[in-house]
């Protein structure tokens, strides 16, 4: 007999475009790898119309989908965070809001999946973690690609099979292009008080694979030395530069985003003693990846993966089974990882130049 899925619901806060792809991946009506059951209970907005045109265009149109739940539309967060039928809290608002929500939400007795970036600094994010832990609720930062097939058959390959042997360095970047002189002043990718530049918003990407191909283990061993440098126009960072090194191993991770270029297909390269990974894609959103020995006539072998949608479904699945487990934080992004990552992107702006405003460094 087949085990039964765990099914949760889910309030969302915030209307935008990641809680669009995040809802759509969940109506899907199967995934690789299913582990869970998903339900929208609720969706969150600044007006009650924005919510109901969000329902009309990402729900609705998958309602069968949904365990024949028509979801509550609020025309505020709160709403979402007191409604008794909500197991847990999706926040897909922008940066600087994360620690406000999530506060809000875990005070309200929630469970939460919050967006990336989880917050602006390493201070912010501990706040939100001590307060998660002091209150007992689950919480996890939104860190989809941590949970890729994909990913996790890379890690199999370089730490179980030694697949390249000795993992020397690692080279993953992100861009995206667009002129940020042109975007209004109140734009998130422009505003220093949402956490504007490329760093936060998708070089956290290029940091994410330079640490899961460079670390053995989740969370553990040594802490890197970092070395960064970046660019700023009118104050907003468009180009950081890091380096990541692991004294007790010789690695090195070479990492890069930007706002100023688009990165092309291939975005990231695991080099080894005995071969080469090349992986393909979104940095965010890989698509397959190249093995190839040294050596070896040929273009190596390639790693494929089924990806309906984008692949959000396979981070809701683990927060479902962590929640049905009694779990409070997830062993793939635990919570001390989260403020591990804001701390090293504190010290990339720090030794680059980009500030944000309350910053105290």
């Amino acid at each position: 007999m087949a085990e039964e899925l765990p099914t949760v619901r889910w309030g969302i806060v915030a209307t935008g475009m990641i809680s669009s792809w995040f809802v759509s991946d969940l109506l899907l009506p199967s995934w690789p790898e299913k582990r869970a059951n998903h339900i929208i209970q609720s969706i969150g907005s600044s007006s009650i119309s924005k919510g109901e045109k969000f329902y009309e265009e990402y729900v609705q149109p998958s309602l069968a989908n949904n365990s024949g739940v028509t979801p509550k539309i609020y025309g505020s967060y709160a709403e979402v965070y007191n409604d008794p039928d909500v197991d847990v809290v999706y926040i897909g608002t922008p940066h600087s809001f994360h620690k406000q929500n999530c506060l809000d939400a875990i005070n309200a007795g929630k469970n939460v999946l919050c967006e990336k970036a989880f917050t602006l600094t390493q201070a912010d994010a501990k706040e939100v973690t001590d307060l998660a832990r002091e209150k007992g609720v689950f919480l996890m930062e939104a860190m989809w690609t941590r949970f890729y097939p994909l990913v996790r058959e890379i890690r199999r390959l370089l730490y179980e099979e030694k697949a390249i042997g000795q993992v020397w360095r690692t080279f993953a970047d992100f861009g995206l292009s667009y002129d940020v002189a042109s975007l209004p002043d109140s734009s998130r990718l422009k505003d220093l008080s949402m956490g504007a530049g490329s760093l936060l918003d998708i070089g956290i990407y290029s940091l994410t694979w330079g640490i899961l191909t460079l670390e053995e283990e989740v969370g553990k061993g040594e802490h890197p030395k970092i070395l960064a440098a970046q660019t700023l126009q009118g104050g907003v960072e468009t180009l950081s530069s890091w380096i990541l090194s692991y004294p007790s191993t010789g690695r090195h991770g070479i990492l890069t985003s930007t706002t100023n270029v688009r990165t092309e297909k291939t975005f990231a390269r695991i080099e080894g003693s005995k071969g080469v990974i090349t992986v393909r894609g979104f940095t965010s959103s890989p698509e397959n990846f190249t093995l190839k020995l040294h050596g070896e006539e040929g273009e190596g072998k390639l790693y494929e993966f089924e990806k309906p949608g984008k692949g959000f479904y396979w981070e809701a699945d683990a927060v479902a089974v962590d929640i049905a487990n009694g779990r409070k934080e997830n062993k793939t992004i635990p919570l001390a990882e989260t403020e591990r990552i804001m701390g090293i992107m504190d010290e990339i702006r720090k030794q680059g130049g980009a500030r944000f405003p309350g910053d105290t460094f």
